[in-house]
Formats: structure tokens, sequence, C-alpha cells
């Protein structure tokens, strides 16, 4: 699944990173916009007609805000729309998904919170593109 694009961005003087890297995935991509101590925000990119993998993060909570498109939202069992500029929150250990029923692109910006912001907290419990249940390591992660 694609790499790392771009560079790995720079630290600012208030000890945070901005304008980081980009990664490919089978349902669109991701862009890390800006990280800190605590938090991460991220650029999700959905392509129409696919979706995330429900998955659960033992580290972290989310923010989802829609800024393109529509998206379909599961949080735990309930399944639900966001128009754009309309937004829901994640709690920690709470199964989601993300996805794009429509026909043109979704975006979202992602803002996550937590002790632990790693690609490797997370556990995918169904997955429409055959990939195992548990995240890459950070070193896989570096070279898919």
């Amino acid at each position: 699944m694609g790499g790392v694009q771009k560079d790995k961005g720079t630290m600012e003087p208030n000890n945070r990173k901005v304008g980081l890297y980009a990664q490919a995935r089978p349902w669109g991509q991701w862009t890390i916009l800006e990280e800190g101590e605590g938090y991460k925000i991220k650029r999700i990119e959905v392509l129409p007609g696919h979706r995330l993998s429900l998955q659960v993060h033992a580290s972290r909570s989310e923010h989802w805000v829609v800024v393109q498109g529509m998206a379909l939202v599961t949080r735990g069992q309930v399944s639900f729309t966001l128009k754009r500029h309309e937004s829901t929150f994640i709690y920690q250990g709470t199964p989601h998904r993300l996805a794009n029923p429509g026909d043109g692109l979704l975006i979202v910006i992602e803002v996550q919170v937590g002790e632990y912001l790693g690609e490797d907290d997370i556990v995918r419990l169904e997955d429409d593109y055959g990939r195992g249940r548990w995240a890459p390591s950070k070193e896989e992660n570096a070279t898919s």
C-alpha cells in the first residue's frame, strides 16, 4: 500500500510539527497537517464508494469534521450521515468507520487526541481490502 510522500515536516519553536507527510491507502489517502504533544491533525480523503476499516483505538479519541462531500459514519452500533460542516466525536475504545457513499471525493479533517497517536494503535474489526486485524508497527508502516 502506498508509501510516504513529501518530507517529514519542520519542527516549530513551540514543539509542534507542521506539513509532515501523506500516505496512500486503498480507500484514498491521509495527510498529516500538524502534530504536537497529545494531538495530531489529519486531512482524510475517501474515494467515492470506498470506506475505511471498522476499527477501534486503545489510546486516542477522534473528532471528524466534513469539509467536502457526505460521510456515512458508523460509531458503535449506530450509523448516520454527516454533510459539509457537520462533525462527530469518536471516543477512545469505540468501534468506528468512515465511508463515502457519494459520487465525489469526501474530505474530512480529523483531530486525534490522546496519550499515544501512532498508526499502530488500530485494531481492524472488518476490512474491505483484506488487510490484517492489526495495523503495521511503526517500522513496517515506514516501509510499506
